[in-house]
């Protein structure tokens, strides 16, 4: 047996960065990723986000890449999405996402800032957040491609 412990904070957004995540209803959209992270065998430790994005804190078993993960979980929540008249100008994921390891220490710091999202976007844009989140873990930005569908 292997030991592990892959912690990913990671964060994803809707095309074109569109607020179509209607607030009313994201628990309903947080309960279903949590349902798909759960047949993938992965543990989640917190799913926040505001209209236009999605954050997730989990722990990715050793047996699943983390880009099949994405895969799958953007494209079952999308169909439902689509589907749901609870979400009616949902029209998809944006193509790329972020992702970023951390130390089991600072879960709780993540998961709080999670947990927090409505609050922390009062003061800064999705845009803000994302170049930050990129910046801060030394990914060099191509401005050709950044929030580009």
């Amino acid at each position: 047996m292997s030991y592990t412990r892959l912690l990913h904070h990671i964060v994803f957004r809707t095309k074109r960065s569109g607020n179509t995540i209607c607030e009313e209803h994201e628990r309903d959209l947080y309960a279903y990723l949590f349902g798909i992270a759960k047949i993938k065998n992965v543990y989640v430790y917190r799913i926040g986000g505001m209209p236009n994005h999605i954050h997730l804190l989990v722990d990715i078993h050793p047996s699943l890449a983390l880009a099949d993960f994405m895969r799958e979980l953007k494209e079952k929540s999308s169909k439902w999405l689509k589907t749901n008249t609870n979400f009616p100008n949902f029209d998809g994921w944006g193509e790329s996402y972020a992702a970023f390891s951390y130390n089991i220490n600072e879960r709780e710091t993540i998961s709080n800032y999670i947990k927090n999202q409505k609050e922390h976007h009062k003061k800064i844009t999705f845009e803000q957040e994302y170049r930050l989140f990129l910046e801060e873990n030394g990914i060099e930005i191509d401005e050709k491609y950044f929030l580009k569908d």
